[in-house]
């Protein structure tokens, strides 16, 4: 089983668990009805709201880091996309993702096992770190802000992953962390209910992960 050790945090609810596709991602296709999630109009058993956005903001706040402008929660930024025009589809992982994301309003992390080295654990990153988030080597400063965190250093959290983790083609095994919040009761919970639920109905099988204070 997958553990994650947390830092002591007074507002994070983390959700988090793994995926095991049944063949590699670049082979799946999501299914008309996991698609027509991506629909911001969509009759989702989950709403966001100004509260839920307010309640995400005050989460990212509390380590220093301002999760405004390019910077804001990538929830927002699917909101605001999805509001526009329909999401597009990119793959199974990501697609299921930015579903329960677009609708629940709280920041999905999704990762590639395989390019992650263990041990795992949520915590804030010091200031001065940084990582590449996208193929043409643009990096975002970390400093203050929650993060999932490998053996070798941040890897993803609630604005934007990091490159070196992100699914491909090949991606077979997946981490995915819901970024919830204390003054939200039992919405990140739903959120993952909802989330492995969609995964099975593609036939994913998904466990949870072991979740425990750090050491220290």
């Amino acid at each position: 089983m997958i553990e994650i050790a947390l830092s002591p945090h007074p507002l994070l609810d983390l959700q988090a668990f793994v995926s095991v596709l049944p063949a590699p991602l670049g082979q799946l296709e999501i299914t008309p009805g996991t698609a027509a999630w991506l629909l911001a109009e969509a009759p989702a058993p989950m709403a966001s709201s100004d509260e839920v956005r307010t309640a995400v903001r005050d989460l990212l706040r509390c380590g220093g880091f301002k999760p405004t402008g390019r910077s804001k929660p990538a929830s927002e930024y699917l909101r605001n996309a999805a509001l526009q025009q329909p999401l597009s589809p990119i793959n199974l992982a990501v697609d299921v993702a930015n579903a329960v994301s677009l609708h629940s309003g709280l920041p999905i992390s999704v990762i590639d096992l395989e390019r992650a080295e263990l041990p795992l654990a949520a915590a804030i990153a010091p200031a001065g770190a940084e990582y590449v988030f996208n193929p043409t080597g643009q990096t975002i400063d970390l400093g203050g802000l929650l993060c999932l965190c490998d053996a070798n250093g941040p890897c993803a959290n609630a604005v934007k992953d990091s490159q070196r983790t992100k699914t491909h083609e090949g991606t077979k095994r997946t981490l995915t962390v819901i970024w919830g919040a204390h003054s939200l009761p039992g919405r990140a919970a739903a959120a993952a209910a909802w989330y492995r639920e969609l995964l099975a109905a593609e036939g994913v099988a998904t466990e949870s992960a072991a979740l425990h204070a750090a050491a220290g």
